[in-house]
């Protein structure tokens, strides 16, 4: 199927929906749909949009862009900043570290697609996010316990989302990590010139400093056990990662010392242990992780080994530690890249494989490993690869085309599973556990769990697996039930909450009948939320109303083979102010009004006009006069966002 292009959905529809002609408008019935009039009339609908609706973590994305470009106005003696900041970590209390690492699924799901490029979001959250640790923004002090207190197990992106979200809800949390540090993958899996430190640091300590009790270097099942864990505490969450890697699949791979996993490098990497590789390297992967491991291999550089002690396998797996004097004194690897799939479908995020290429790594598509080829010592000198096809995600050799890689060390960065020893009785059998959709572990009912350990994806997935067992785990503590979720399970834009903030709060329903809403004080007139049923799609909107506005990108340090060695500077910058605000302002605000008065101004019986200012505020900007108006749809058909919809009412 041919892909639908930007130009094809507007072309024509500059100013007009509809073709002079056209017949590919709804069909309505004669008896509703006649002439110039109908007896529909605009209903005023809020619907998800899909950035949020592709979100993993659930952030109110379309909500904190409308406060950047400044229609969602901030309460008094509150910047936008900070107002956008306490909506982003509504959901997910990472901006700063999301906004440098996360692909960003969202902008692939952005409707602006289908004018010209996404609105770069990430770009947004990474202002928003520096902004709110330069300026020192804090959460607000939990005021009020419940009494209950949770364990949560694992301090990474999931364990602590979990621990936020239920310290935000006065539950106790004590969090079990079992490294010396929080961040999980975070601080072992990610290197620190992607994943600043002191940022990391930052957002961890936010959390912490809401009241949760840390034991570090605390391992369940080692040192402590389930059965006093459920003892102690009124329910458990488990957010323990993926931490043990997994081998090659072939001959010579197993119990071979120079072949180690792209989790154990890179935690060596991360703890300050791995100063330097030794010799030729080669990677097995094309996600993310590889591209990391490869990334990391040519910043440290090549040293010629003086003794078996200060090999890197010895280093990786905690015996020893490279000394750094010696480590000064590398020189560049010959770093090899690869990837089942070729090069252009491989896993990993476009920029990063471009900046692995300009930094010198050998990147090879296409092939698959088939043995491990050793020598007398039982060290690995090489692997034995063939080119191959893929069915699916199965790959199929291409006969004829084998040939040797020669390796010093081979990372495999081809997927991980949780390290379970010691708690057999989580362990579905394959390394991993089992949720439900509420995050509950099924037959176990004061656990939850969360994070990789449930589908090895992304950061932000983690961070949504977290949000969500804390809601059920706050739901359970309170009732001993946990009811099912919603169909678009995100944080939701509440028009009733912006009400109360801006003191537009609607007055007690009385309980008596009355027909229709329209002179009510107790309900909002033709409003309707569907946002927890519906995300809304381009088809839905007036993209003839949008013109080309460029995405304004952020700048990247790019280093090239010459200058990669001990370079771990930061490789994005962060956009100024006034482009954050010129970014977030090509948000379309799907779904929600946006306040262009094309209603007002198109409406040919004046019936739609602007609320009162002093009963205005974000998504109650405009109403009508069923009195007046004659169901002619222009309005819903100029409405850019999509958030008027004809429908019966009085």
């Amino acid at each position: 199927m041919a892909k639908t292009t930007a130009k094809a959905i507007t072309e024509g529809k500059n100013f007009r929906r509809y073709k002079d002609g056209a017949t590919d408008y709804p069909q309505w019935t004669d008896a509703i749909f006649q002439a110039g009039w109908s007896h529909k009339c605009p209903t005023y609908v809020l619907r998800t949009p899909p950035c949020s609706g592709s979100c993993p973590s659930g952030h109110d994305i379309r909500g904190w862009l409308d406060i950047t470009r400044g229609m969602e106005k901030p309460p008094a003696d509150t910047s936008w900043q900070q107002y956008a900041f306490a909506r982003m970590t509504d959901a997910n209390p990472f901006p700063s570290i999301m906004g440098r690492v996360c692909p960003a699924p969202c902008e692939q799901g952005c409707n602006r697609n289908m004018v010209e490029e996404h609105v770069g979001i990430n770009s947004v959250e990474h202002f928003v996010g520096d902004w709110a640790i330069e300026n020192n923004a804090a959460y607000p002090a939990v005021t009020s316990e419940t009494g209950k207190h949770v364990a949560v197990i694992g301090g990474g992106p999931a364990g602590l989302s979990a621990a936020f979200q239920l310290r935000r809800r006065g539950i106790a949390v004590t969090l079990f990590e079992a490294n010396a540090e929080l961040g999980g993958f975070m601080r072992y899996g990610i290197p620190g010139y992607r994943v600043p430190r002191d940022v990391m640091d930052a957002e961890i300590k936010r959390i912490i400093d809401l009241g949760v009790t840390v034991k570090t270097n605390m391992r369940v099942g080692r040192d402590i056990t389930i059965a006093q864990l459920e003892a102690d505490f009124d329910a458990i969450f488990w957010g323990v990662g993926t931490h043990k890697g997994r081998g090659l699949p072939v001959p010579g791979w197993e119990g071979t010392p120079n072949c180690v996993s792209g989790i154990a490098f890179l935690k060596a990497f991360n703890e300050g242990r791995l100063q330097a590789v030794t010799g030729r390297i080669i990677v097995v992967g094309g996600g993310d992780t590889s591209i990391d491991v490869a990334s990391v291999a040519r910043r440290l550089g090549h040293i010629k080994e003086v003794s078996a002690q200060d090999r890197i396998e010895h280093v990786i797996f905690g015996e020893a530690a490279h000394d750094v004097a010696s480590a000064a004194k590398r020189e560049g690897c010959e770093t090899t890249l690869t990837s089942l799939f070729p090069v252009e479908k491989m896993m990993a995020a476009q920029r990063e494989v471009d900046d692995a290429k300009r930094e010198g790594i050998d990147i090879k598509g296409g092939v698959m490993p088939l043995e491990v080829l050793k020598g007398a010592d039982g060290r690995a000198t090489g692997l034995k690869m063939c080119k191959c096809t893929m069915n699916g995600m199965v790959p199929e050799p291409v006969a004829g085309t084998e040939f040797v890689i020669e390796a010093d060390l081979i990372v495999a960065a081809i997927g991980q599973k949780g390290d379970l020893e010691g708690l057999p009785e989580l362990d579905n059998g394959n390394g991993f556990i089992n949720a439900d959709k509420t995050m509950r572990i099924p037959g176990r009912p004061k656990h939850f769990v969360g994070g990789d350990v449930v589908r090895p994806h992304l950061l932000t997935t983690a961070i949504g697996h977290g949000r969500v067992a804390a809601a059920s785990i706050a739901e359970f503590l309170e009732s001993g039930e946990v009811s099912k979720r919603p169909k678009v399970d995100v944080q939701h834009w509440k028009l009733l909450n912006k009400l109360r903030e801006t003191n537009l709060s609607p007055a007690e329903y009385d309980g008596m009948p009355t027909r229709g809403t329209s002179g009510a004080k107790f309900a909002v007139h033709n409003f309707e939320d569907r946002g927890a049923n519906e995300i809304i799609t381009h088809e839905e909107l007036f993209l003839g109303h949008f013109t080309h506005n460029p995405r304004r990108h952020r700048q990247e340090i790019h280093i090239g083979a010459d200058e990669v060695i001990g370079n771990f500077t930061e490789r994005l910058l962060k956009l100024d102010e006034s482009q954050a605000i010129d970014e977030a302002k090509r948000c379309m605000s799907c779904g929600l009004c946006f306040e262009c008065d094309n209603c007002v101004v198109f409406c040919p019986q004046t019936a739609v006009s602007r609320v009162a200012k002093s009963e205005r505020t974000t998504g109650r900007y405009v109403q009508t006069d069923y009195a007046k108006c004659i169901g002619c749809h222009i309005c819903a058909d100029v409405c850019p966002t999509g958030y008027i919809q004809m429908g019966l009412g009085e």
